[in-house]
């Protein structure tokens, strides 16, 4: 009896410290990066590995995107999440492809409808969202931000039902500084997202589109605080 009780903490322990220092698993709970990722699919996000533009990412919400939400998880059910037995499903972290980092310049749109990022085009066909062979708009939203230092600016490839980056660019934060809480700082980030694990008719892995290789160098360091232009006056410069 002992030798299995040592075998199940045994197995306990080195499945928290996977999840600590290696990867978590993570379940999409919306459809803000469908066709990517579909409602249900189980992810694992890589804590060791770097992050770049283009890159799915994990992070924890705490620039408050989402509403607070009752948390309706059973103790053990919280218990085999936090070792990793489990998935996590709080409502704590969200998942968004990153398009911009520190010092970049991230606008939509170009007289051809694309978003650009230091002035290059994305051709981002591979990921949007699309239905009946209708792929949604890059933004509905014109805009045009220079990501300030220590954070990123990211988008859901739903576009139409992802709150992402874009919806907050004009919030609060604490100290009444505008656009703050639209930029997520990079050490929320938990890691990139590597594969679909399941369901088993899913899994695959998520790489880095093509789109994103020579985007060119920002010009100058990242700014103290975010540059932001909203609306039609915004040039895609």
């Amino acid at each position: 009896m002992m030798e299995i009780v040592l075998i199940i903490v045994g197995a306990l322990v080195i499945s928290a410290i996977l999840r600590a220092f290696v990867g978590q698993m993570f379940v999409i709970p919306s459809r803000s990066m469908q066709n990517t990722l579909q409602v249900g699919d189980r992810v694992v996000a890589v804590k060791a590995a770097d992050f770049h533009r283009g890159d799915v990412v994990v992070f924890r919400d705490t620039e408050h995107w989402l509403p607070a939400a009752q948390d309706r998880r059973s103790v053990p059910g919280k218990v085999l999440e936090f070792v990793g037995l489990l998935p996590n499903t709080s409502s704590n972290y969200l998942i968004k492809r990153v398009i911009g980092m520190p010092g970049d310049t991230v606008a939509c749109c170009n007289v051809k409808g694309q978003m650009t990022v230091n002035g290059k085009a994305l051709d981002e066909r591979s990921y949007l969202y699309s239905e009946n062979g209708q792929m949604v708009e890059p933004s509905t939203m014109k805009f045009r931000v220079t990501v300030p230092k220590d954070r990123m600016f990211v988008m859901g490839d739903h576009r139409n039902a992802s709150g992402d980056s874009r919806y907050h660019i004009q919030d609060l934060d604490p100290d009444g500084y505008t656009g703050a809480p639209g930029f997520v700082p990079l050490d929320n980030v938990v890691g990139p997202a590597k594969a679909i694990l399941m369901p088993l008719n899913r899994i695959d892995g998520l790489g880095t589109p093509d789109t994103f290789k020579g985007i060119p160098d920002r010009s100058g360091s990242a700014p103290d605080k975010a540059r932001i232009c909203v609306g039609d006056e915004c040039s895609p410069r």
